[in-house]
């Protein structure tokens, strides 16, 4: 830093257009603040630019162009075999393209790694459980913490908030081996948001509705929409349809490895190749 000085204090972040989560306390230089500010004022946004993957001779997914900006929820649909499972395995980082581009804001991140790209604000909720059964779910939440840059100080805090926000503060001593499906799922969505010093920017979730009763898609439901109204940027990939499109934004339909059709969920339901090739003449919202 040469001989630049630089004061130091702790200030408290109550931004929602940068922190989804309030009211958070982290350590900066007096000289950062302005670039704080005025990264808060705007929307970041992940780009996925002519997307092609391959296998060999194979090609599974071709020409895909699709977008998430914070304060949005995106789903990502499509039959089985339809190229979208590939195209959010190439969003998270697990798959690399073969050909393609993808970009957080003007940073070109196609070849970081999914730790990686956790850094930068972009959490991933896996399909797989991953919870540790034979931990409570306070211990659960708490192993993640130790292994981030949060004070140890700020570590009790955090875990209530988190435990608050995700509706889980009644099962908190409970054993992960104790808990039904939708108790499993929002600790494992509360892990996520742990991951890090702050909250993500962006959360790709994985068939979060899957293996869960009614009432629990209906809170992960409401979760999913309170993180998107704290400025989180959320795409889903989901088999349950229905579910997935009435809290999306905007969805991306996918059939042979290609986009066929985007929109808001009432315009994928009156498209008549949606219907005819994914959605079927029965399907209502």
């Amino acid at each position: 830093m040469g001989n630049q000085e630089y004061n130091q204090e702790y200030i408290s972040v109550a931004c929602n257009l940068c922190c989804p989560l309030p009211d958070i306390t982290i350590y900066i230089t007096v000289n950062s603040r302005r670039a704080i500010l005025k990264f808060c004022q705007t929307a970041m946004k992940i780009v996925l630019e002519n997307i092609h993957k391959s296998y060999g001779k194979r090609t599974i997914v071709s020409r895909v162009n699709l977008s998430i900006s914070q304060g949005e929820i995106v789903g990502l649909l499509g039959p089985n075999g339809a190229g979208k499972t590939t195209t959010f395995y190439i969003a998270t980082g697990l798959e690399k393209p073969t050909q393609g581009r993808i970009y957080l804001d003007d940073r070109n991140i196609t070849h970081l790694p999914i730790h990686k790209r956790a850094r930068l604000g972009i959490g991933y909720l896996a399909q797989e459980a991953s919870i540790f059964r034979h931990l409570s779910v306070r211990d659960n939440i708490l192993l993640i913490l130790q292994q981030t840059r949060v004070p140890r100080r700020l570590w009790e805090h955090r875990l209530n908030s988190l435990l608050q926000d995700f509706r889980l503060e009644k099962v908190a001593n409970n054993l992960g081996v104790q808990v039904s499906g939708g108790e499993r799922r929002r600790t494992e969505l509360a892990r996520a948001l742990a991951s890090g010093p702050l909250p993500p920017h962006f959360l790709l979730l994985d068939e979060p509705f899957a293996g869960v009763d009614p009432i629990a898609v209906s809170e992960m439901q409401a979760i999913v929409a309170d993180l998107r109204d704290r400025n989180m940027g959320i795409l889903i990939t989901d088999h349950n349809v229905r579910e997935t499109l009435a809290i999306t934004d905007r969805a991306y339909i996918m059939r042979d490895g290609q986009i066929f059709a985007s929109g808001v969920a009432e315009e994928l339901y009156n498209n008549p190749l949606v219907r005819q090739y994914y959605l079927g003449d029965s399907f209502q919202l």
